[in-house]
């Protein structure tokens, strides 16, 4: 039994690689094949928002009603015989009871499909079975096949000899089974050590990266998306808010300035800053280039994704982990030691050994994971006094939007009737081409263990809507000729995990402009709440919001709101730092979450200097600090 033990083994070894997934028969006679490390995905994407939840990523066919190229790999077969199919999937819309099996595909055998189709039952990831299928011994080409383009998705695929065999579903139990069948190391491999490990490759993490590298600091990036950019990315496409060069500190925003994308609001900084250089720069792009007004939902090339990649690869101190999810911390008293992050294509796990760490992962992922104290949901006003607050703490948070745009062609277009999808009629559906920031979902659900369900609700009212402007509308003629362009889906988040700091910034401070001896990073937007829409007409969940805000004075917010007040050497930059739910309104906005991350990689080379914690920085090192703020970052030039 050994010797086949150490056969199975050797052959898994050879043919398991980072680029294409070649499973063969372990001591249970199970071939194991991931989805998302298919060696061509075709058009299929890998979806890994809710990885911590289903424990995996997994392919998605996002083809907008249009069924998507298929993804195909190649498994070596060590002997010819019948072998029992299992596909872990789901049919996306049973959690609503609709009918229709939107996300249908199926698996073909060297071109030929099983007769089964997947995605068709089951509201919950589990096992479907697909019947049994003779394989040849030797190479075979296995393929998914869309026949839909509405959301199909595939985790995993089991072939076993083993007709009675029945794979596991339990969390733990599934983790377990993945990591035999795939012959993965038992212990992750070492990525080094490093000054300050970055957890999260938004505006927040890419601002604090370069700022901690440019200022000496040996430096980790770890993103679990394959662009840099968080919402500010072609896969969200939110454009970046809030004014930058603010007093006291008008240097900082250099930064992001240089990574940034150019935007709606960054015409409307120039103008109000016309004395800063780059304004005219931005001022004569924009002329130029018209589209680049669009702020929210616009073309894929607004929103700078190859900028942001160059400018961190081109950091020498820092090392960049793209598609790498970190799901485990390990700690010594209260300080993080390392985390371990998983290559979310490959399945391979780094650890990365630090010093300092960031949560700038928006979640508060890697706080969560070390213990830090949170919150989430709204504080009552007997517990902060804040005016804005509700009486009691209750879970309503600010949402995550869908994005959406349509575009005009010069013939007319079809779309599918999508009988599955939220049903609209002339009172209840949007005449419109476009879903904003406003077409925002799961506002009263928990945005991190929720997230698939509200992104998907979020499917269904636009391909709903849509469905109803191309196919049923009195003023369909008038959207003969748009065609469904661009819909998101990764979801842009607004809110969820905020970790407690040394202070916990409140809405009065910022209104009485009360003065922090370690006053940093300027907010400028307003304290801007969002709230679910709800209509008397429409029976469903909301899917709209409207923005209630208040005006503000530039405010410079304390440092104290960047590092962990119990996990003592994690900062904070983002939408996750310390700050009530109404203050969040404010701080939350992308150029804010920027120079947010300035901040964070300079204290960081002040901790590196003296090897200190963050918290000794505004207890001993605060000037240290306040004078690399009004420096600023250094230019790459420098």
């Amino acid at each position: 039994m050994n010797s086949i033990f150490n056969k199975a083994r050797n052959i898994l070894i050879l043919f398991i690689t980072i680029s294409c997934m070649e499973s063969c028969n372990n001591p249970e006679s199970i071939i194991f094949i991931e989805a998302e490390s298919f060696s061509s995905k075709g058009d299929w994407v890998i979806d890994q928002q809710a990885v911590d939840i289903m424990g995996s990523p997994y392919l998605l066919a996002h083809g907008l009603g249009i069924p998507v190229k298929n993804a195909e790999t190649t498994i070596k077969v060590p002997s010819a015989d019948n072998y029992r199919v299992w596909v872990r999937t789901r049919d996306w819309v049973a959690p609503w009871g609709a009918e229709g099996a939107p996300g249908r595909f199926q698996i073909l055998i060297e071109g030929v499909p099983l007769k089964t189709d997947f995605g068709t039952e089951g509201a919950s990831w589990h096992w479907q079975d697909g019947g049994s299928i003779h394989l040849k011994q030797g190479l075979n080409k296995i393929s998914l096949h869309d026949m839909t383009g509405f959301e199909g998705r595939c985790d995993a695929i089991i072939f076993t000899t083993d007709q009675e065999f029945m794979p596991p579903d339990d969390d733990k139990e599934l983790r377990d089974f993945r990591h035999k069948s795939l012959g993965l190391s038992t212990l992750p491999d070492d990525a080094g050590e490093f000054d300050l490990v970055v957890v999260g490759g938004g505006m927040a993490g890419c601002c604090a990266a370069v700022s901690a590298a440019r200022l000496g600091c040996k430096v980790a990036l770890i993103q679990n998306r394959p662009v840099l950019g968080g919402n500010n990315s072609s896969e969200v496409r939110v454009g970046l808010s809030g004014l930058i060069h603010q007093e006291p500190y008008p240097k900082l925003g250099d930064l992001v300035d240089e990574i940034g994308s150019i935007g709606y609001w960054t015409l409307w900084e120039a103008k109000r800053n016309p004395e800063l250089p780059r304004s005219k720069n931005i001022l004569e792009v924009i002329a130029n280039n018209p589209e680049k007004k669009i702020h929210n939902a616009g073309p894929a090339g607004n929103y700078g994704d190859d900028k942001k990649v160059s400018v961190v690869e081109n950091e020498a101190n820092i090392k960049l982990f793209l598609n790498t999810h970190v799901l485990k911390s390990e700690k010594e008293g209260n300080r993080i030691v390392a985390v371990t992050g998983k290559n979310i294509v490959s399945g391979k796990e780094l650890k990365f050994r630090g010093k300092l760490f960031a949560d700038c992962t928006g979640d508060g992922n890697l706080g969560y994971l070390a213990g830090a104290d949170y919150k989430e949901g709204r504080e009552g006003r007997n517990e902060t006094g804040e005016e804005s607050a509700p009486e009691s703490t209750d879970n309503l948070v600010m949402g995550t939007s869908v994005q959406w745009y349509a575009v005009e062609e010069d013939k007319a277009s079809e779309f599918p009737e999508c009988p599955w999808a939220v049903q609209f009629n002339e009172k209840t559906c949007h005449k419109v081409t476009r879903g904003d920031w406003d077409w925002e979902a799961g506002l009263t659900r928990d945005q991190i263990n929720e997230v698939e369900f509200i992104r998907d609700y979020a499917f269904r009212v636009t391909y709903g809507n849509w469905d109803f402007l191309k196919n049923k509308s009195i003023d369909r003629e008038k959207f003969a000729r748009q065609k469904l362009s661009w819909v998101a889906y990764i979801g842009g988040k607004r809110e969820s995990r905020r970790l407690m700091g040394d202070v916990v910034l409140k809405e009065q401070d910022i209104l009485n402009r009360i003065v922090y001896p370690d006053a940093s990073f300027t907010t400028t937007w307003g304290i801007d709440l969002h709230y679910p829409v709800k209509s008397d007409e429409f029976a469903g969940e909301p899917f709209r919001s409207v923005a209630r805000s208040k005006s503000i004075d530039p405010y410079p917010v304390p440092y104290r709101c960047l590092y962990s007040r119990n996990i003592n050497n994690l900062f904070m930059a983002g939408r996750d730092i310390s700050v009530t739910h109404v203050a969040l309104g404010t701080v939350r906005v992308m150029r804010t979450g920027g120079m947010m991350g300035e901040v964070v990689g300079m204290a960081a080379s002040v901790c590196k200097k003296y090897n200190a914690l963050p918290r000794d920085v505004y207890d001993k090192y605060l000037e240290d600090l306040k004078k690399l703020i009004a420096d600023g970052v250094p230019n790459k030039e420098n």
